[in-house]
């Protein structure tokens, strides 16, 4: 194990000392984390006080002059001058509405700076119920970058201090195995049992990462460090206006309103979450939420929670935060996989999504297979427009594909697409061509009997259609411009389905089907004989399918 650096080193003796005369008690409940947590990094947060003046300038005027003056090294990042407020010159003006947080030394309540004339919002910012690694700094201010021109201790810079660099366990394991986990939810549990092996005593990691999905909003994953399995749910849009999810940490992360952390015991009215009150009954003592970006923008979020006395040290969530940006494209290659997946589903339908997705993407890409097609097309759509208006007509179409998707999928075949107020459906015939013009015909005859029940939830409004249904050889595969492609089918059965759907419509019948897919599927049968449909050289032999 490396050396502590000074912060770290300051929670060992912390630990010790405040859990000395309870040892034997801890080391049976904490077993793997009793011992001064430390991570292999070197994250850290020092505040010393500046000895002699520190005069902070902007242009040739003092905005500030202390002999007070402390500063605060934290990790890779500039080190940052601390003035008592009583020795800043310029007027500091509350900014109500502004504050940030760090998950280190807790939310920064922001002051409008005013000085020769000018007025520079949010420049400076101050830490009054810091958490314990920012108490250092309490009732003093720090000016945002460019409000002062130039701060200097003693007429010299003040001092920056090398960083180190990043290893241990976790790192190790980032860089080299993560890359092999199969599905979020192993990646998780993985990454929470490397952190417990790196010494951060963590009892409980969540993430959510929002998906492209029609119905769905994203994925919950749980671990907990004393599980073998990992809880995944899968939330509807919904749960965005629950006040479960609107009152939680997950609403104020992926907002954009930063990340959240609470220590239990230190800062519990700093975030009044009400989930905060159940993890400090199951023995949680810090908590953080934190986000993770993903390259298009979204926000999802990262949860931890940690059982051991003093909660995470500023070496343990160092670690974690300077790693983050990795975490979040590890998971973001699951995101994008099961976006796409449920993308193509949701635009082309399972089967055909699953082929595009297994690389038939390129023009003439497909198969020749036999299949029989559906064609339903909405009955009365201009009338129905006209009466109901824009936004009611669009509702009933919307119900009109919902019936007709389910039914069709419910009998092994697959919509293909919307084609304006008609669906195009197909049931290949991987299980003979009787068992395709049953499915079609089954499908049929309960597409029209679901239309025709009235809708409660829209005035009780019944719905009609017209289907023709088509059994033969077609193309299932990409068709289109080098840009612009569609996956579809191509043949005369295609064809023949749409024009027995416009007969259909004239003559009166809902459902018909050429004689050769109606046969044998036991429906009662009206001959229509030899039929000329539009745009069909020969006539087609067709009855009509008697349904409802």
């Amino acid at each position: 194990m490396s050396e502590l650096n000074p912060v770290a080193e300051a929670w060992a003796i912390n630990a010790e000392t405040v859990c000395l005369d309870r040892h034997s008690v801890l080391a049976y409940l904490f077993p793997m984390t009793l011992r001064a947590q430390q991570t292999s990094n070197d994250y850290g947060i020092v505040v010393e006080p500046l000895s002699g003046e520190v005069i902070a300038w902007r242009g040739d005027q003092m905005i500030a002059r202390s002999t007070r003056a402390r500063v605060m090294y934290e990790t890779r990042l500039p080190p940052v001058v601390y003035f008592p407020e009583e020795d800043i010159l310029a007027e500091l003006e509350p900014a109500k509405d502004h504050k940030t947080f760090c998950p280190f030394k807790g939310t920064a309540y922001y002051r409008h700076v005013h000085f020769g004339g000018e007025r520079i919002e949010n420049g400076a910012w101050h830490y009054p119920r810091a958490l314990p690694e920012g108490q250092a700094v309490d009732g003093c201010f720090a000016f945002m970058p460019g409000v002062a021109s130039r701060i200097e201790h003693d007429g010299k810079a003040v001092e920056t201090l090398p960083a180190g660099n990043i290893t241990g366990p976790v790192v190790d394991w980032l860089l080299r195995e993560a890359w092999t986990a199969k599905t979020p939810e192993e990646l998780l549990a993985a990454l929470g049992n490397k952190l417990v092996e790196d010494g951060i005593a963590v009892a409980r990691m969540s993430i959510l990462i929002w998906s492209l999905h029609p119905m769905i909003a994203g994925q919950n994953c749980i671990w907990f460090r004393d599980k073998e399995e990992v809880t995944s749910r899968y939330p509807s849009y919904d749960i965005l206006e629950s006040p479960v999810f609107r009152d939680s940490p997950f609403q104020h992360v992926a907002e954009g309103l930063g990340g959240v952390r609470q220590k239990l015991d230190t800062n519990p009215d700093e975030f009044n979450f009400p989930i905060m009150e159940d993890l400090k009954e199951q023995g949680v003592t810090d908590y953080v939420a934190m986000p993770l970006p993903f390259s298009d923008g979204r926000i999802n979020v990262l949860t931890l929670a940690s059982d051991h006395p003093n909660g995470f040290t500023t070496a343990n969530l160092g670690l974690i935060f300077e790693c983050s940006a990795l975490i979040s494209r590890l998971f973001e290659v699951f995101a994008l996989t099961s976006n796409a997946t449920s993308l193509l589903e949701t635009y082309l339908g399972k089967r055909t999504g699953a082929r595009v997705l297994g690389g038939k993407i390129r023009r003439g890409d497909g198969d020749v297979i036999d299949a029989a097609i559906l064609f339903c097309d909405l009955r009365h759509s201009t009338r129905l427009e006209t009466e109901l208006g824009r936004e009611a007509y669009v509702t009933q179409l919307n119900r009109f594909f919902e019936i007709t998707t389910e039914i069709v999928n419910a009998h092994e075949g697959e919509v293909l697409k919307f084609i304006g107020d008609a669906v195009l459906a197909i049931f290949p015939a991987s299980s003979g061509h009787g068992a395709a013009c049953r499915h079609a015909l089954q499908s049929s005859e309960e597409i029209v009997a679901k239309l025709k029940d009235p809708d409660p939830e829209s005035d009780d409004i019944a719905l009609a259609c017209a289907i023709g249904i088509a059994f033969g050889e077609v193309t299932y595969g990409n068709v289109g411009s080098k840009e612009r492609l569609d996956f579809t089918v191509i043949g005369s059965a295609a064809n023949i389905a749409a024009r027995l759907g416009e007969y259909g419509k004239v003559a009166g019948h809902p459902v018909v089907a050429t004689v050769d897919v109606a046969a044998d599927a036991g429906f009662q049968l009206e001959s229509l004989g030899a039929v000329d449909l539009h745009n069909v050289k020969e006539p087609v032999a067709a009855c009509a399918v008697k349904v409802g």
